[in-house]
């Protein structure tokens, strides 16, 4: 047996090397490297940053921060509109021109002091949509937008 052995011959394997590739290390680090370009850009400078510390109060804060005018306008079953206790127009009058009129005085009184109207509407449970309509009409034309609303009494 061991001469056909020496009979035989081997064929050589030669053995690939599997060490550490370079290529995709180079394709990680591009990928890696476009992610942070393009992320730079959108990236805040702290200056740009509008923060508030606290502390001491200017005055243009003080004037700025002075609370809006307050207006409670009620509008009851029947359609009758009151605002701040004082009823206005009658419950059958579609154009509120006292309202309306009432509600111009105010906002551009408001406007001559920079300061804010803000109106709380109530109405009844059963008050009719377009009487609620035709009050909106009103605080549209004295052009007063700060309008949050409330259904039912205060009272509990």
């Amino acid at each position: 047996m061991s001469g056909s052995s020496k009979g035989r011959k081997q064929i050589e394997v030669e053995q690939i090397g599997t060490g550490f590739q370079i290529a995709p290390m180079i394709d990680v680090v591009f990928v890696i490297m476009l992610f942070f370009m393009v992320m730079a850009n959108s990236v805040k400078v702290e200056h740009e940053l509008k923060t508030a510390l606290p502390g001491a109060v200017t005055a243009n804060k003080v004037e700025a921060e002075t609370p809006p005018d307050e207006i409670l306008i009620a509008i009851s079953e029947d359609g009758a509109v009151s605002m701040n206790d004082e009823e206005f127009d009658s419950a059958t009058d579609a154009k509120l021109p006292s309202l309306t009129d009432s509600l111009i005085r105010l906002r551009k009184d408001a406007d001559l002091r920079n300061n804010k109207v803000l109106v709380t509407l109530q109405t009844e449970e059963q008050t009719k949509y377009e009487r609620i309509i035709q009050v909106m009409n009103a605080l549209a034309a004295a052009k007063i937008a700060n309008v949050t609303f409330t259904v039912g009494s205060e009272e509990l």
